[in-house]
């Protein structure tokens, strides 16, 4: 990354590639699209190499709207055999250490009273990002980029109404350092009710580049048809990226929801899998 790149610059510029190719269509050519993005064909070749190891022509596929279609095809896990794989949560995911604990079921029903939460804003490859912790480990992961920074702040707050907040981005830096990087570990500290927790453990199971679906999770976690339940846990999820809920589609292919736009979502799935393949 050259020095007068941000580190949030590449999603913005794949950001503006998503919806030059949603609104074109196929037949868009690497040269138009660089021309629409007002960059020369090497810029743009050198910005989207850098940033998920391919190139923008290959990248181009992961970006359109029936991606999602193909990765539940080809990529699809089944959640039994990569939690014993060790996949899960307390295991290694993707080239990421993540090690997890949960806040008891008494202490979630406070509402976050008697807990410091300390808060800071960082530069991710994804863009703008909000991040909450505790002195164990990261709570919150917000996408910002969609929803704008004052409705990612007042959605992580209002998760945990009783806790006291504190600007302290120096107490995160070693945690988002080791996320942004892949490498590492980062701690994370889940706030939720057990069912959700539960999802969420699931979805620490799904490995990088793949994903699954709302049915398998709930078929994985004993409430077979509890899917429409999971899904609204899915969508709760507190720490996006590190706990994976953009992996988790609909059985019939499509993207469903996700908290933080979907166009957040399409650009981690298309990161995600263009990385997988390139590997």
């Amino acid at each position: 990354m050259s020095p007068t790149e941000p580190e949030g610059y590449h999603f913005h510029v794949m950001r503006r590639a998503l919806d030059e190719i949603d609104a074109a269509g196929a037949g868009l050519t690497l040269d138009d699209l660089a021309a629409r993005l007002k960059m020369s064909p090497a810029h743009f070749q050198r910005t989207f190499s850098r940033w998920v190891g391919v190139s923008p022509k290959a990248y181009q596929q992961y970006l359109t709207l029936d991606n999602a279609r193909r990765l539940l095809a080809n990529n699809f896990t089944t959640l039994g055999a990569a939690h014993e794989a060790g996949l899960s949560g307390a295991g290694r995911l993707h080239d990421l250490f993540v090690k997890w604990e949960a806040m008891s079921p008494g202490d979630y029903a406070k509402a976050g009273a008697g807990l410091e939460i300390a808060w800071g804003w960082f530069e991710g490859p994804f863009g703008r990002t909000l991040a909450m912790g505790t002195d164990k480990g990261i709570c919150g992961l917000a996408f910002a980029e969609e929803t704008g920074d004052a409705a990612a702040m007042a959605d992580l707050r209002g998760r945990w109404p009783k806790a006291r907040f504190v600007e302290a981005p120096e107490r995160l830096e070693g945690w988002m350092a080791a996320a942004f990087g892949q490498s590492g570990e980062a701690s994370l500290y889940l706030i939720g009710a057990p069912f959700q927790i539960k999802v969420w453990e699931a979805l620490l199971a799904v490995p990088s580049g793949q994903v699954t679906t709302y049915s398998e999770i709930a078929r994985f976690i004993g409430h077979p048809k509890a899917v429409r339940a999971v899904g609204t846990a899915v969508g709760r999820n507190p720490v996006s990226w590190l706990i994976p809920c953009h992996r988790a589609l609909r059985k019939s292919g499509g993207l469903g929801g996700y908290h933080w736009g979907l166009p957040v979502k399409r650009a981690l799935l298309a990161w995600e899998a263009a990385r997988a393949d390139a590997g």
